[in-house]
């Protein structure tokens, strides 16, 4: 369990918190690039780190995300024009660039220079991989993008969704992280890729801090003279890579997954999957499942909520619970949001009672609290500085006994090379 103290260090998040500092020294997912596609099309509000923002795509493409209010009466720009390479607010036409400039003031004398002297704050964004990724730190420490493989595959090969989960980002990362609960909350009895998942509800862990993250391992028994591995990583400062179980229905061989929570404040996360294919191409009907709202990620609404949400009771089946679902919730990203969202907004960890499986949560932990320690001494966090850390995958291997599971997995953890050699 964690102190009080330790507790809200890693759940609070918002402008001048050490974690939300942390985490700001890192590239963010913010929106998918379909969100902004149109130029001069309407803006889009965003919310994050408790900060609300609103993104918008110019005239000539570029992709702004600034402060959401304007700095004449602070009106919402929600509601602004997005015409003629600019934001312009709806109340007084004061109109902002994508850098937060202000370059035009049609309230103000032509004669003055005031205009030079109006900025909002405006945050740096890169698009790649089908994602808006915004930098919300300090211009001096911006590091390159993270070099996650799915960033450099063709569209064909990835996929990628967002949701929103109503709680705190910490609960719902410790949900990406915990290998145990696949033997109970997601079993069902007409899942037949959960054989050694079922054989072995027991997993013994390892976790090692590896490349600036950790690598978490599952080991099970499997059949004689063999252990079915699952090997997790976590990557600062909310990314969780769990691996995919061969023969799950609508995954071709090949395909995994990456998860981000992302802080949309201090009880609010969303939930991004990054799904990767790098060995062969998706058809358009499987990109289609994967990414619609009521596909991998849904039913979700036009606001990217899930229509099974906590106002529903997830529509939870208890007759499906006692003879084919052992949660009775359907779909996984819905039966993993029961759990992590039933503990409430923040979990009070001073009342738990953690025992061997958590031993991953535990490193977790550990981890993030010591970066934000370290931060708070002036050391920045070496992960985001590295971008080569991210080329990795996760891995569910069945080896003989005999092999160390990082000797015989090692293939199957490394990302393709990128550009530049990493």
């Amino acid at each position: 369990m964690l102190s009080k103290n330790d507790n809200a260090l890693l759940t609070r998040v918002g402008p001048g918190t050490l974690m939300g500092e942390l985490i700001r020294h890192f590239w963010l997912p913010a929106l998918q690039e379909e969100e902004v596609a149109v130029p001069d099309g309407a803006p889009v509000r965003l919310r994050l780190l408790g900060e609300d923002l609103v993104a918008f795509r110019d005239t000539q493409g570029r992709v702004g995300i600034v402060e959401a209010r304007c700095a004449h009466r602070r009106a919402g720009l929600f509601f602004g024009r997005n015409e003629e390479g600019g934001l312009r607010c709806a109340y007084h036409g004061w109109k902002y660039d994508v850098t937060g400039q202000c370059v035009e003031l049609p309230t103000e004398p032509r004669a003055t220079n005031f205009r030079e002297r109006i900025r909002i704050t405006a945050y740096p964004s890169e698009v790649r991989g089908g994602v808006v990724w915004i930098y919300m730190g300090s211009p001096d420490l911006a590091p390159a993008l993270p070099d996650f493989e799915f960033n450099r595959l063709p569209r064909a090969h990835r996929v990628v969704t967002k949701r929103l989960q109503q709680s705190n980002w910490a609960q719902a990362a410790e949900g990406g992280i915990d290998s145990s609960h696949l033997s109970y909350l997601h079993d069902s009895k007409t899942d037949t890729s959960r054989t050694y998942l079922r054989m072995d509800r027991h997993p013994v862990f390892d976790v090692k801090e590896i490349d600036h993250g950790l690598m978490i391992t599952a080991r099970r028994n499997a059949d004689p003279g063999q252990y079915y591995w699952r090997i997790n990583r976590f990557l600062p400062p909310f990314y969780t890579l769990p691996p995919t179980t061969q023969g799950r229905k609508g995954w071709s061989p090949g395909t995994y997954k990456i998860d981000a929570w992302v802080p949309i404040d201090d009880e609010n996360t969303w939930n991004w999957a990054f799904v990767a294919n790098p060995d062969q191409p998706y058809s358009e009907p499987e990109r289609e499942a994967f990414g619609a709202r009521d596909g991998f990620a849904g039913p979700l609404d036009e606001h990217y909520r899930p229509l099974l949400n906590r106002d529903n009771d997830y529509q939870i089946d208890r007759e499906r619970q006692k003879n084919v679902s052992f949660s009775g919730i359907e779909g996984v990203p819905n039966q993993d949001a029961a759990m992590q969202e039933s503990m409430g907004p923040i979990v009070d960890r001073t009342r738990e009672n953690l025992g061997n499986s958590d031993l991953g949560i535990v490193h977790f932990r550990r981890l993030m609290l010591r970066l934000a320690g370290d931060l708070a001494d002036g050391r920045s966090p070496h992960a985001a500085a590295n971008a080569a850390v991210y080329n990795v995958r996760p891995a569910e291997v069945l080896l003989p006994d005999s092999v160390p599971v990082l000797q015989g997995a090692a293939d199957l953890l490394r990302g393709s090379a990128s550009e530049t050699g990493n």
